[in-house]
This record gives C-alpha cells, structure tokens and sequence, in this order.
C-alpha cells in the first residue's frame, strides 16, 4: 500500500510551561486533504483541537481549517495562536518577531508571534465583537439549572448575554460555586441556540476564571481562546474590567492544567479584542496515511 506522510507538531497554548496549558496537533499540508481525513486525524491525535495549514504564494499567508474531535470550527483561539508561534519556530526562527494572516472560512486574522526565551508569545486580532441583547431574566433559572448551579450562584446585576468575535458563547456571570459548574442535561446544545449561542462559558467575574466544555458535557477545555475574547469584551461593557487594559483570564485548573489567557479589548462604540499567550513547543512527528 502506497503511504504519505504529513508533518505535525505538537504545542501547549496559554502555557506557564511545557506540559501545562491546553494542546494542540498543528499539520502542515502540501495539497488539500478531504474534511473526512481532517476529521479522522484529529480524532487520531485525541487534542481538544487540531489546525491544518497549507501555504498561499504570500509567505506569510496561510489557510487554515480546525476540527476538535466532533467537527469542523469556523473559528477557533488557541489553535491560531498555537500555530502562528509553530510556524514562527520553523520558518521564521531567524526573527525575534513575526506577523502572520491566517484565512479561516474566507475570514483572514492578523497574528503576531514573538520569540519569549525558549517559548513563543503569539497574540491576534478577534476584531470588532458582536453583542447580543441580555437574555431574559426569565431565562436565567432555566440555563444555570442545566449548569447546576443557581440563582443565588449569578453575580449581582450582571445579566446572561451572547457575546461573539466569531463564535457567539453564551456568557453566564457568576460570583460563586464555579466549581460545581457542568453541563447536566442532554440537550443543552438545543438549549444554547434558543439564544443564539453555540458554546457557553461560565465565568467568575470576581476571580476572571471560566470554565467550558463541548455541548455533550464530557470533555472539558483547558483554555478556550475563542471565549477570552467575548468574556473580557462582557466584563468592558458591563463596567467590570476599564477598556485598553490587559485582563488575565484564568482556566484549565479543574483538569490541572493551570491556563492564563490575556485580553485587551480596545475602542468606544465598537470593541476589538486582540487575544495572546505563551506557546511552549513539546514535540513533532511524522503521520502516515494511506494515498487518496
């Protein structure tokens, strides 16, 4: 049987150090794979998400497509933050700094990645955040339930909203019991899009530490870069945290993978967030897979 292989590296993003932090499975192709392949690999590498990237005739440009293990993303925070400091190893290691585009679904995210000692520092642009209405109050009772939690859990005058720089996450503001928060129903995927939502992320706005898991409940992510966005964006609006500021979200200490994710979210009537952490590179491979 005719083999391929394809080259991959394997990163921890928003990492104190190796081994901390949330993984990542980062492909470089030559040519285009299928989505079904896409979708077999990154179930054969088991990370919360995989990123494929393949080169455009701008060096600095890329496409991209990212698949957790159920299916393919339109955006996603850590794997483009992963791979831009991966690409900066491998292909630009003669620079201290280096800007990147990354085109995911027709949508191009500017990336910069700075050489931090033996680690990386990469930071996005999220752009400019969509902000839903508050969800009803009515509605509240009904959300944290299948969160397992409670009314008295809810942080004092701050309502659940939908907030989104390309995946809309249900924002739920807590003050208590964060520890006790999982998804306990079956269908809460149902239940998040009669907000418009397509994840949830429930965030102590007194500690700045979140927590969010796939739609099923059973598997939890380490550090969710996609929600750091939206949830400093929540705290901007809603008085908690001052604009132009560098908030430092916590997430990932349940699974004992301690995270820090930096937001900055900058402007007036418009709010851009950019998005940065620290990439610690643990190793790279080879893949061999059966010809098309």
């Amino acid at each position: 049987m005719s083999l391929r292989t394809l080259p991959f590296w394997l990163v921890d993003v928003f990492a104190n150090q190796p081994l901390s932090g949330n993984g990542l499975s980062v492909f470089l192709l030559d040519d285009d794979l299928p989505k079904h392949v896409m979708q077999s690999i990154t179930q054969e590498m088991r990370q919360f998400e995989t990123i494929f990237l393949q080169r455009t005739d701008q060096s600095s440009k890329f496409n991209a497509r990212i698949f957790t293990m159920e299916e393919e993303l339109s955006f996603a925070g850590h794997p483009v933050i992963g791979a831009a400091a991966t690409l900066h190893s491998e292909f630009f290691w003669g620079q201290d700094e280096v800007r990147l585009e990354f085109v995911i679904h027709d949508r191009s995210i500017n990336l910069t990645s700075r050489r931090h000692g033996d680690s990386y520092v990469a930071e996005m642009d999220q752009g400019i955040a969509a902000i839903d209405p508050p969800i009803p109050a009515e509605k509240n009772e009904i959300i944290l339930e299948a969160l397992n939690l409670s009314i008295t859990d809810l942080a004092p005058k701050l309502p659940l909203q939908v907030v989104s720089t390309g995946l809309p996450y249900l924002i739920v503001p807590i003050s208590s019991n964060l520890e006790h928060a999982r998804i306990v129903v079956s269908d809460f995927e149902a239940l998040l899009a009669t907000v418009g939502a397509k994840f949830v992320y429930v965030l102590d706005v007194n500690e700045l530490e979140g927590r969010t898991w796939d739609n099923e409940g059973s598997v939890e992510d380490i550090a969710t870069g996609s929600a750091a966005g939206p949830a400093a964006v929540y705290l901007v609006t809603h008085g908690r945290a001052p604009v132009s500021d560098t908030l430092v979200l916590a997430q990932g200490r349940f699974l004992h993978r301690p995270s820090e994710l930096y937001a900055t979210v900058q402007g007036d009537s418009e709010l851009n967030v950019t998005i940065r952490g620290k990439v610690c590179l643990v190793g790279n491979g080879t893949l061999r897979l059966p010809n098309q």
